[in-house]
């Protein structure tokens, strides 16, 4: 009878799954979970949630640690960062009607833009991560799960260690890069604190025919002019967040795609897995269900964007004549996949466009343009006011379309219909 003889090799209990490969390796008679576990101690530790957080910040610090120095702003620095906050806040104070978000600068070292953003992390990540470490389990044949019986719960932790390790990957290469706690295009960092990243923005001026301190003003009025528009339009974190959430409702696992990859893994190499997960071994496959909240998501991300470009713009048109030749490279620095698109490309399964960016800073110009700085900035009074991506493939007509009485009449329309849905209920 099968299973009766002792010198029988056991049945790997991952058979016909992604994870067949790299048990087999293991040899024959070492097909015992208390082993791979053993060898995999650290990814099975608990953790709430369908990530590890604790594991991601983990790798994340070490993924800095190996790429070079990472100084911590000093007093100088952060007497800079003040001064540049300051004077972007005046400047901005003559370019928008949206009042100040800010209520503190900071200079951060690399280490910690990840300490102070990993809890931001975690919303966006959660509803991806959570579907996706659904669906490991949910990969294995019926047998397979019988098989593995109450071994199932650590197949869960281990695949939230997994995804917690990819995760702190990305996060970790994205920190040698980021300028400022907005520059995916959302704030990252606690409210109200417009916080400047010196060393990569130092690294950021290299190359460029302008100072270190010029850099460092132009981030920071782009710091300060997203924290005023989140801070005057709180829904539109909630709609990112929601577009976010949509999305990873729909994300399927790519079992082939997993696969493929586990047979590279050798694992008696300790590094070999790190590796897997670097380039996005759980990475989730783009599903149809999904297509609807990507197009919102990449609408929101450059509206928001677009209008940071038109504002900034105009801060800086008589007073900071570097800021062009700033904008242009900070475009250049989008195209060849800047944070934005590296965080969504490499977290979420999105990738951006960035003509969606210029399209939409074309269409906040024409809105001022036509009507004004109050009726560009109007257009965040309310998120059914929002331009849609229509709108974005025309941004010219979009300013005729809406002109500044079509637009107040909008608006009091919608406040109306919550008014009398408000009394109703």
């Amino acid at each position: 009878m099968a299973g009766d003889d002792p010198r029988e090799e056991p049945e790997n209990p991952f058979k016909g799954t992604p994870l067949e490969n790299l048990f087999g390796q293991m040899g024959p008679g070492q097909v015992d979970l208390s082993a791979i576990f053993g060898q995999m101690q650290r990814m099975f530790e608990p953790h709430e949630g369908s990530v590890n957080y604790r594991l991601a910040t983990d790798t994340a610090r070490q993924k800095l640690a190996a790429s070079g120095p990472d100084p911590s702003p000093g007093s100088t620095k952060q007497g800079a960062v003040d001064d540049a906050v300051r004077l972007a806040e005046m400047w901005l104070d003559r370019a928008t009607d949206l009042p100040s978000g800010v209520t503190s600068a900071a200079a951060w070292s690399r280490a910690e833009w990840i300490e102070s953003t990993m809890d931001r992390w975690k919303v966006l990540v959660e509803p991806i991560a959570s579907n996706v470490v659904s669906s490991m389990g949910d990969a294995l044949p019926q047998e397979a799960q019988a098989m593995a019986g109450p071994f199932m719960a650590m197949l869960t932790q281990a695949g939230g260690a997994m995804f917690g390790q990819q995760v702190g990957q990305g996060i970790g290469e994205l920190a040698t890069e980021v300028l400022s706690s907005t520059d995916i295009g959302l704030p990252m960092g606690p409210d109200g604190v417009a916080a400047l990243l010196p060393h990569n923005i130092a690294a950021f001026a290299e190359g460029l025919d302008h100072t270190e301190a010029d850099a460092l003003l132009y981030v920071a009025l782009r710091e300060c002019a997203h924290q005023r528009l989140y801070a005057h339009a709180p829904w539109l974190r909630t709609a990112i967040i929601d577009a976010v959430t949509e999305f990873g409702r729909g994300s399927r696992l790519d079992t082939e795609s997993i696969e493929e990859k586990m047979r590279s893994i050798d694992p008696g190499r300790p590094d070999a897995i790190a590796e897997a997960m670097e380039g996005g071994l759980f990475e989730p496959e783009t599903t149809p269900e999904q297509q609807h909240a990507k197009e919102r998501l990449e609408l929101l991300l450059a509206l928001a964007e677009g209008w940071v470009d038109e504002v900034v713009g105009q801060a800086t048109a008589d007073t900071m004549p570097s800021a062009v030749s700033l904008g242009e490279a900070m475009r250049r620095r989008r195209v060849t996949a800047g944070p934005a698109e590296q965080t969504f490309a490499a977290l979420v399964g999105l990738e951006l466009r960035p003509r969606r960016l210029r399209d939409a800073t074309t269409l906040f110009s024409a809105l001022r343009d036509r009507d004004g700085v109050e009726a560009r900035d109007r257009v965040w009074s309310h998120p059914d006011l929002l331009p849609d991506v229509t709108d974005l493939d025309d941004p010219l007509g979009y300013s005729e379309r809406h002109g500044d009485g079509d637009f107040d009449a909008a608006l009091g329309q919608l406040l109306d219909d919550e008014a009398g849905r408000d009394e109703e209920s």
